[in-house]
């Protein structure tokens, strides 16, 4: 046995000899004051998508005060959101900083009545452990996932199985409830929801204005990046979808992303022969307002189609690897486009056409707002 391994079981073992709690034989929750979710271990998309959990917890609980655990990769997510009282960043490179260890302490020892570690396709010992360590009367967690057993189910006195191959087309927003359907919370509302203010509607308005677009002129953003490579689309088939538009139609078109996109976002540059405009590391809420006063999206599967799924404008998402079922944005004018895991295999044809109908179905110059 190596070092590293007996470290690790000796850990493993101290761990439940320090922190195990017996199981709850009675599910029956008293109403709760004050709720603390973990969700430190998603990125961005995947916070985004599981919005619908807190609008179930406080649709269940109005009263509640409800409290989120996140990281620095993905508290965007939630600036702002209306469901969510307050959250704290969670930074393991923080950990031996005295100041901010007992920040952390405190905010995990604000006298909650419930806890709860909700996963979705892994996993994370931080996020169990983290729940462990508040002061939760009763602490909801996996005691095993699609069939895997959580090692550190001993963490959580209420310990639910979760099984994402009961159903493998259910949506990441559906399957996030099943933490919290055994006691009745639940919301028929499954669509994610970013809130911004009057100023981030006075950025995008300002930088719409900055477009200097005609009253007859449709106003269309495109997010051409992607986090991971297999989930970039060509950057010329997004040339030749506006191209093919501005033949038609009267469009002014803006290009969303951040530093990580520089590469797709200069070959755009370098290879349109039309204006565009670009919003560019921007914040989430600012770029929320941008969209939905938009008429139309068309964007990659990433964190950006998270965010506009949850504005009311007309929507496309373009798919490869990913099983859209599980995380394209739900609800009215949401679409998504896939063929097989290779991405390059959805034509220029197909977003071109469904553009069209999206265009030419919708009120003319109709905003939206959320």
């Amino acid at each position: 046995m190596t070092k590293q391994k007996l470290y690790k079981r000796i850990f493993a073992r101290l761990l439940k000899f320090l922190l195990s709690v017996p199981r709850k034989k009675d599910w029956t929750l008293k109403t709760p004051e004050k709720i603390l979710v973990v969700r430190q271990h998603n990125q961005f998309g995947d916070l985004l998508a599981s919005v619908p959990l807190f609008r179930a917890l406080k649709e269940t609980y109005p009263d509640a005060e409800l409290n989120v655990l996140v990281s620095p990769q993905n508290y965007y997510a939630v600036t702002k959101n209306r469901y969510i009282d307050s959250y704290f960043i969670f930074s393991k490179k923080k950990l031996f900083n005295p100041f901010y260890f007992r920040r952390l302490w405190l905010f995990l020892r604000d006298n909650y009545d419930l806890a709860i570690m909700a996963p979705t396709v892994s996993i994370s010992s931080t996020s169990c452990i983290l729940t462990r360590l508040s002061d939760a009367q009763n602490r909801i967690g996996p005691e095993s996932l699609n069939g895997m057993k959580n090692h550190l189910f001993y963490l959580f006195n209420i310990r639910v199985n979760m099984d994402w191959r009961k159903y493998p087309d259910a949506h990441v927003s559906d399957f996030a409830l099943d933490i919290v359907r055994p006691f009745g919370i639940k919301t028929s509302n499954y669509q994610s929801s970013i809130s911004f203010d009057d100023i981030d509607l006075s950025v995008a308005s300002g930088f719409i204005g900055d477009m200097k677009a005609s009253d007859d002129e449709l106003i269309v953003g495109i997010h051409i990046g992607a986090g991971k490579p297999p989930n970039r689309w060509p950057v010329r088939n997004f040339i030749e979808v506006i191209q093919r538009l501005r033949k038609e139609h009267k469009i002014r078109l803006y290009v969303t992303g951040s530093s990580s996109d520089e590469n797709e976002i200069e070959y755009f540059r370098n290879n349109i022969d039309f204006d565009a405009s670009y919003f560019i590391n921007r914040e989430i809420p600012q770029l929320t307002a941008l969209i939905s006063l938009s008429d139309l999206f068309i964007t990659n599967d990433t964190g950006v189609m998270h965010v506009a799924g949850t504005t009311k404008t007309p929507q496309i998402s373009i798919f490869g690897p990913t099983n859209p079922f599980n995380w394209a944005p739900v609800g009215p004018n949401k679409y998504f486009v896939r063929k097989s895991d290779i991405i390059s295999e959805i034509t220029v044809d197909e977003v071109y056409n469904l553009a069209v109908l999206l265009i030419n179905t919708q009120p003319e110059h109709q905003k939206n707002d959320t």
